[in-house]
């Protein structure tokens, strides 16, 4: 994040706009528009200023810019659109110890304006630090298109009635849950639907409900979610709510920074990862933590990549909560199979060379792998293996001993649909000595199998070489059905 977002209160103060044509017009009826008192400085003024002349707060001066104009002023504009004046606009303006903003120069800006979505007082800034002020935008324009104008009218009828709330229920946390199921339900249909009245019923009553449930002791409840093999886009809408309503989180080394900034900004995180022969957490532990956490009344986001029950202890978890009698949810992740094979152009099964496919596990039990060889080494089948890098010289000489192909093909596909992601390929004789050269690091998985053939062919994601996860993150801020200050 390379700037701040906030939103600043510029009522009764002043702002500068220097400039009397169209760019000016916008930042003037901005300021304007949210009970700033405005001095333009121009020789003259164009007629998209005509709609504010009479307008109480707008002084016009036909004017050189000077220091004293600037000073006392919370924010400047430069936008003469003439190079020479929009410089000494930005010179005056930081002399005076105001914050200005020139247009079209990112480098001359202590702030820039967002294209903004009004559903007033509900307000959506979307901001590309400058870099692309079209693509903000053409957002803008797709967010739009998304909320009605009745958003607006929403928004005042919480506020009108967030005081009462705040009294009736004093527990932050049970008042952000009200707030959920109000904004979420059938209180907020009928608001945009304009039947405030009949809103405001249903309000009071869900309002004495939560009343007496404050009587009684809670328990909470469980969201055991998949997160995906790493590309955020890959997460469910399920997912998402749920990642969005946990009050903690517990999560593992395969959650990248950008899939925890999906989460609620006051939600706790506690990290469980584990590596091989490195548990920071045991899975007993894991379990045991998530029960208390939900018997104090939590909502516990058990954040898990790829999908929880192939190979991530899923089932173990939740029969630890069935056993507590402890409330869950499950929502499927894609796998790191189904992630790393698509994304390396390999399917796992193909008419001509693959009609089963087989998951295992390679992680070694006392440095000994103990697979099902039989099963394994079948024709026209494709084999993954999970969690077997540190075991993949191991793995490929078991292949080879009990009669495997020496030319059999084989992938291995570190950081699967990441940025970073890499892809190494060989046969069964020499995929350990290509991936120890590659540097190949977990997380990574290894799919054997003639189907490995068609990556040649359908090889479609080419991710950058410099690319980093920071890549894969999505930079805006974490997004909040209910801002959490509603509930202080």
């Amino acid at each position: 994040m390379e700037q701040l977002p906030i939103f600043l209160d510029i009522r009764d103060k002043r702002v500068v706009v220097v400039g009397g044509g169209t760019a000016a017009a916008r930042k003037a009826d901005h300021a304007l528009r949210a009970g700033a008192r405005v001095t333009v400085l121009a020789d003259s003024v164009n007629d998209d200023f005509k709609e504010w002349a009479d307008h109480p707060n707008l002084t016009v001066l036909s004017e050189t810019p000077r220091k004293e104009h600037f000073q006392g002023a919370i924010l400047a504009y430069g936008a003469a659109e003439d190079r020479e004046i929009d410089l000494k606009v930005h010179a005056l303006a930081r002399d005076a110890g105001t914050l200005v903003n020139i247009v079209d120069s990112p480098d001359y800006c202590d702030f820039v304006t967002p294209a903004i979505v009004d559903r007033d007082p509900l307000l959506i800034a979307i901001s590309s630090s400058g870099t692309s002020p079209i693509l903000a935008r053409i957002i803008k324009a797709r967010l739009e298109t998304m909320l009605p104008s009745a958003y607006g009218r929403l928004a005042r009828f919480v506020g009108e009635l967030r005081g009462r709330v705040m009294e009736a229920i004093t527990d932050g946390p049970a008042r952000r849950r009200f707030w959920e199921r109000i904004i979420d339900g059938p209180v907020a249909d009928l608001v945009l639907a304009g039947a405030t009245e009949k809103a405001e019923a249903t309000l009071n009553s869900e309002l004495e409900a939560s009343r007496r449930e404050a009587a009684r002791p809670t328990v909470g409840e469980v969201y055991l979610v998949g997160a995906g093999p790493g590309d955020p886009d890959l997460l469910t809408f399920r997912a998402l709510r749920l990642i969005q309503r946990a009050d903690v989180v517990l999560y593992d080394r395969l959650i990248s920074d950008c899939l925890l900034n999906l989460v609620r900004r006051d939600a706790e995180r506690i990290y469980v990862g584990k590596m091989n022969r490195d548990h920071t957490m045991p899975q007993e532990d894991i379990s045991e933590l998530m029960v208390r956490l939900a018997k104090e009344g939590k909502r516990v986001l058990r954040l898990k990549g790829g999908d929880p029950f192939i190979f991530g202890r899923g089932g173990e978890e939740i029969e630890r909560l069935a056993h507590a009698e402890v409330p869950f949810q499950v929502v499927p992740g894609i796998t790191a199979a189904t992630g790393a094979s698509a994304y390396a152009g390999i399917p796992l099964t193909h008419r001509d060379h693959a009609q089963a496919c087989v998951f295992v596990t390679g992680h070694g039990k006392n440095g000994r792998l103990d697979l099902d060889w039989k099963t394994l080494l079948q024709p026209a089948q494709t084999v993954v293996v999970y969690m077997g890098l540190s075991m993949l010289p191991e793995l490929t000489r078991e292949f080879l001993a009990r009669g495997a192909d020496p030319n059999l093909p084989v992938a291995v596909v570190e950081n699967a649909t990441r940025r970073s992601q890499r892809v190494v390929t060989g046969t069964v004789t020499d995929i350990a000595d290509k991936v120890a050269e590659a540097g190949i690091e977990a997380p990574a998985l290894t799919i054997l199998g003639t189907v490995v053939t068609l990556r040649a062919r359908l090889n479609w994601y080419h991710p950058s070489s410099a690319a980093s996860d920071e890549g894969d993150c999505l930079h805006a801020m974490p997004f909040d059905p209910v801002e959490t200050s509603e509930f202080a």
